[in-house]
């Protein structure tokens, strides 16, 4: 089962086993990362799900597609060069241990 790294604001750390082949964002809103809400339930149509992936993971990702590009605009807290929405990373093997910064 591959874990997931959250850092949260102030710098705190939670753990959470992620399933494979389920979203970043389904693995937070099961486990209490309540500053994802993913709004949308995860089909593309809000930012609610935004995080900052830690560069080491980046190249581990799909390519992020239009849609996602274009709706990050809308994220409450500004982008970074590596933010994508937590409901478009599918989690796998190769993915476990990625870390990923929710909220301000």
């Amino acid at each position: 089962m591959p874990t997931i790294n959250f850092i949260r604001p102030g710098g705190e750390q939670t753990e959470v086993d992620g399933i494979d082949g389920d979203s970043v964002m389904r693995a937070a809103l099961a486990n209490g990362i309540f500053e994802i809400s993913g709004e949308c339930g995860g089909v593309l149509a809000c930012a609610t799900c935004h995080v900052r992936v830690d560069p080491a993971y980046v190249g581990k990702l799909p390519p992020m597609t239009d849609d996602e590009n274009d709706m990050l605009d809308f994220a409450e807290t500004p982008r970074s060069e590596t933010s994508r929405l937590s409901c478009q990373i599918i989690m796998n093997d190769e993915l476990d241990g990625i870390t990923v910064t929710v909220g301000g």
